[in-house]
């Protein structure tokens, strides 16, 4: 299969190139299109074959659910049984924009969609391109992030490229992303409302919308079957192809120092090292590859960067990765959400 890629610069110059996507999810097919968190990979989400080669050209287990895609508020009664109240303020105030909610599903929804659960994800992106394709297609978007399942999520349309260049038709490239970490999920099925993927909308600004407190919980829990009740909870996300492992620790100086030792014993066996660090610190590390994620101070920018610096390191052909942790309140909970998944939790913590 070729694989074409079609550049959005003006959308409202583009609507032949959107129409062309929107055919494509009409007629089952899937396509790659930007939203302001990563690239999605789209289908119809009322059509179980759509999903089927969702999960196909990710190779991505069938039991990890979707989300689906809306471009207005009325699509969403369609897809749902009933809508919190709490869920009904977190949606006026967040959407367009990086907001998940999972609520009851109807008839409607497939369960390949859901994974078999009686729940569904719905968010509305605020990119214009993702809006526009939802609009011409008449049909909700079931979209996982456009990568190979398990790779770390891509940011801009080369790394879909890198990844399913041959397995699906079209990508469409609207540049690199804004926020550049998938969106915040959260369950209002549940009371009170649980957090089951941390992204730019943070626990405090959820609460204060709401007005209730939220519970964070990222992993399965024992009553659910081993079955995700959200994308990003079962399975190994967001890694690069060599070993990672961060090192954590309240004393910048001592992780750089740590680092640093472990970059000496690799250096005796032969390997090559790259290190994960902000800006404050990058210039102190004695490894092969030193990647510069952002400033500490700025952790939208690490959001950002985050996936990029991630495959970059791929390309530097390194054998093992040592990152600093981010810590940092609010949006460091996203940012450590994804080391720690990418490192498949290897930390040393001094």
């Amino acid at each position: 299969m070729e694989t074409k890629l079609r550049k959005i610069h003006q959308i409202e110059d583009c609507q032949e190139v959107i129409e062309e996507a929107a055919e494509l999810i009409r007629q089952g097919e899937v396509v790659a299109f930007p939203t302001e968190t990563v690239y999605g990979l789209g289908g119809n989400g009322l059509r179980e074959d759509a999903a089927k080669k969702i999960y196909q050209a990710k190779g991505r287990p069938s039991d990890n659910p979707l989300i689906l895609h809306i471009s207005r508020m009325d699509m969403l009664k369609d897809l749902v049984s009933e809508v919190p109240r709490t869920a009904r303020k977190a949606m006026e105030y967040f959407w367009p924009g990086p907001l998940t909610v999972i609520l009851r599903k109807s008839e409607q929804v497939p369960e390949c969609i859901t994974g078999g659960l009686d729940t569904v994800a719905i968010r509305m992106p605020a990119d214009e391109v993702a809006r526009e394709l939802i609009e011409c297609a008449k049909v909700p978007i079931a979209a996982p992030s456009a990568n190979t399942s398990g790779r770390p999520s891509p940011t801009k349309a080369e790394h879909v490229m890198d990844d399913l260049n041959g397995k699906i038709p079209l990508i469409l490239d609207g540049g690199a992303v804004k926020v550049g970490v998938e969106s915040t999920i959260v369950d209002f099925t549940e009371e009170p409302p649980v957090i089951l993927r941390p992204g730019r909308i943070t626990k405090e600004e959820m609460e204060r919308v709401i007005g209730e407190k939220t519970v964070m919980n990222t992993s399965l829990k024992a009553d659910d079957g081993g079955v995700p009740r959200a994308p990003g909870m079962k399975y190994k996300h967001y890694a690069p192809k060599a070993q990672m492992t961060i090192v954590l620790g309240q004393d910048q100086q001592a992780v750089v120092s740590k680092i640093n030792e472990l970059t000496e014993q690799e250096h005796s066996r032969g390997g090559k090292v790259g290190v994960l660090a902000a800006d404050e610190t990058a210039g102190d590390y004695e490894a092969d590859e030193v990647l510069s994620v952002g400033r500490r101070a700025d952790m939208e920018t690490v959001m950002a960067n985050l996936y990029d610096v991630l495959r970059e390191f791929d390309d530097k052909a390194v054998d093992v990765i040592y990152s600093e942790g981010f810590e940092e309140e609010s949006l460091g909970e996203a940012v450590m959400n994804r080391l720690v998944k990418a490192a498949g939790h290897r930390m040393i913590r001094i």
